[in-house]
């Protein structure tokens, strides 16, 4: 590839990446405005819960739906849905008169973020040459942590233009309404990017899918992919039923497993709820704020770490590497909660902790996502692993604040049970890993794809079927 093609596919990447950063802007904004919400709404441990993770729900319809519009309607139409959806949310949160009207405007925020989780990295690698795919599709986790880094430092700002009393009445309306700005630049900026050139020739527009391919990495590139690309076709049915053949029944069931654990571990309790965590533990207001940001900062950087070296050191070492930082920093965590005025070895493991998420299994994941899937059924199969992992973190979310002011759970762990709850996940984590994920660095999505097959249809005609191996 020459360097106009590198610069080309970037540029493309960074606006589909867009997605991320409203990913990460629109889940991370209730971080700061959950305090002052509560306080406006009169809201209990159980209602507070359902107002935090009520974009939650959205999510999981928006994951649903995604892959069949986008399959349907195309990648980058059905990334306008979401951009659009993601422009009334941050109008409607920012102007209701009541706690329901609070939680529709969010829930219509949640589809555009479900949407995005799963569309963002898609797109991402279906346009990406192999040796560039696993650093463009970590470009999306990159403005995920972005996004929730700038609405972090956005949420300390508006805080500190005002009175306590000030933040409850309005505060928090100007920052879920500060939304609005990065989902209309999305909502622009898509216009000028191009289709997946996988889903056109899904769709028999080859010759439009060959310009795609020619601007992203030459007229050789542009040939080949589109040989293998339409030889993958060919072999594919393009129902979800393709799913339960014995090969690909084990491509979903590693990809759900690998969402749900991405959540289990509790990554979303800190970015949500990492303002009232510090609260708790005798941190004033402002300076919980500051220190979350300080949380989102330690997100990017790491994060910057895994775009650079997710390509060269392979998908499982980070993987093992960062969860096993997480469950000791997790551990610790727990530890550290069990004692009073522990507020600074809290936010330094929890640092820690959010730090090797990032390096790790935070866009390690979205990487694995993007690129297992067969081509035909990657979107509604993607969006049954994206759907699962929406449910996931739905789950962690309603249930943490329950958990953390549990009256005699605190009696025995002050604070800390949910802490080990996530410790223990990690384990189960590093152990499927371990045993069944297998790496896919360097190899074209049709190699990946090629891991899977039980049986061949040429092979069957040979008189032999047998699985094809797959590297661990």
């Amino acid at each position: 590839m020459d360097k106009e093609s590198n610069r080309y596919v970037i540029l493309v990447s960074m606006v589909a990446a867009i997605g991320g950063l409203l990913f990460g802007y629109d889940t991370a904004v209730i971080s700061g405005g959950i305090v002052f919400l509560r306080t406006h709404f009169g809201l209990d441990a159980a209602e507070m819960a359902w107002a935090a993770s009520c974009a939650l729900a959205g999510c999981i319809l928006g994951a649903a739906i995604a892959g069949v519009i986008s399959d349907a309607m195309g990648r980058r139409k059905a990334l306008l849905l979401a951009a659009l959806l993601f422009t009334v949310s941050g109008f409607g949160t920012a102007l209701p008169r009541t706690l329901t009207e609070f939680v529709i405007a969010r829930m219509l925020g949640g589809v555009g973020i479900g949407m995005a989780s799963l569309l963002s990295p898609l797109y991402i690698a279906e346009i990406s040459p192999a040796a560039m795919r696993g650093r463009l599709v970590s470009y999306n986790q990159f403005a995920i942590v972005t996004g929730m880094l700038v609405v972090y430092f956005v949420n300390y700002f508006i805080a500190n233009l005002g009175s306590e009393q000030w933040n409850v009445e309005a505060g928090w309306r100007w920052m879920f309404g500060s939304e609005t700005v990065p989902a209309i630049l999305f909502l622009i900026l898509l216009l000028f990017v191009p289709e997946s050139p996988r889903w056109l020739v899904k769709q028999g527009r080859r010759d439009e899918a060959l310009e795609v391919f020619r601007r992203a990495g030459g007229d050789a590139h542009a040939r080949d992919e589109i040989v293998v690309i339409e030889e993958a076709l060919r072999e594919e049915s393009g129902s979800l039923a393709q799913l339960v053949h014995p090969g690909m029944r084990r491509v979903l069931t590693i990809g759900v497993v690998l969402a749900i654990l991405q959540q289990v571990t509790g990554i979303n309790v800190f970015l949500y709820y990492g303002p009232e965590i510090f609260r708790q533990l005798g941190t004033g207001t402002h300076a919980a704020l500051l220190q979350t940001a300080v949380i989102g900062v330690t997100n990017l950087c790491a994060t910057v770490v895994a775009i650079r070296t997710v390509d060269r050191l392979g998908r499982k070492p980070l993987m093992i590497y960062g969860i096993t930082g997480m469950g000791i920093c997790l551990a610790m965590t727990s530890i550290a909660a069990l004692y009073q005025n522990a507020a600074l070895w809290v936010l330094v493991f929890i640092i820690g902790y959010a730090g090797s998420f990032a390096l790790s299994v935070g866009p390690v994941t979205w990487v694995i996502l993007s690129e297992i899937f067969p081509t035909r059924i990657r979107g509604r199969a993607m969006a049954i692993a994206t759907l699962m992992l929406w449910a996931a973190n739905y789950l962690v979310s309603q249930t943490f604040p329950i958990l953390n002011e549990n009256a005699w759970l605190n009696e025995r762990f002050n604070h800390a049970f949910p802490f080990w709850l996530y410790a223990f996940m990690c384990i189960v984590q590093i152990v499927f890993v371990r045993r069944f994920v297998p790496e896919t660095k360097g190899k074209s999505l049709e190699e990946i794809e090629r891991l899977w097959a039980v049986s061949r249809p040429e092979t069957k005609q040979e008189g032999r079927s047998r699985p094809l191996k797959i590297d661990n």
